[in-house]
């Protein structure tokens, strides 16, 4: 998959069960999106681990189209209206969407790559 829109879902830390509340956002964002625009879009839920604490992103892309201008603030609107649900309300939700024809992706663990470029010599050109 080409690299798309990435968006980091940040969770409460001590949140139980984040990987499934991960996927649940990720899932219900993009499939709700896909709905509500009318297309097919493609995406995937990472869990990042690596160089600091654990994270993770939605990665979202339409596949006729590098460059899509609403899809950013689309992705925000909607996320920020399924980020209110509760645990068992996204539960419900992904349910509910599954059963209206929402495939869901694995979760999918990766690797953060260190940030060679990040020391204090390229501050002294800012």
């Amino acid at each position: 998959m080409s690299r798309g829109l990435e968006i980091g879902l940040h969770l409460n830390p001590n949140l139980p069960d984040e990987n499934f509340v991960a996927g649940a956002l990720g899932n219900l964002v993009a499939y709700r999106l896909q709905e509500e625009r009318g297309e097919t879009l493609q995406w995937q839920v990472l869990r990042v681990v690596g160089t600091g604490p654990h994270h993770y992103r939605l990665i979202l892309r339409h596949p006729q189209r590098t460059l899509d201008l609403g899809l950013s603030g689309d992705v925000k609107r909607m996320l920020e209206s399924i980020s209110e649900m509760s645990p068992p309300q996204l539960r419900e939700a992904l349910k509910a969407a599954e059963e209206h024809g929402l495939k869901p992706v694995a979760l999918r663990t990766v690797e953060e790559t260190a940030d060679l470029w990040s020391d204090n010599f390229w501050q002294y050109f800012y």
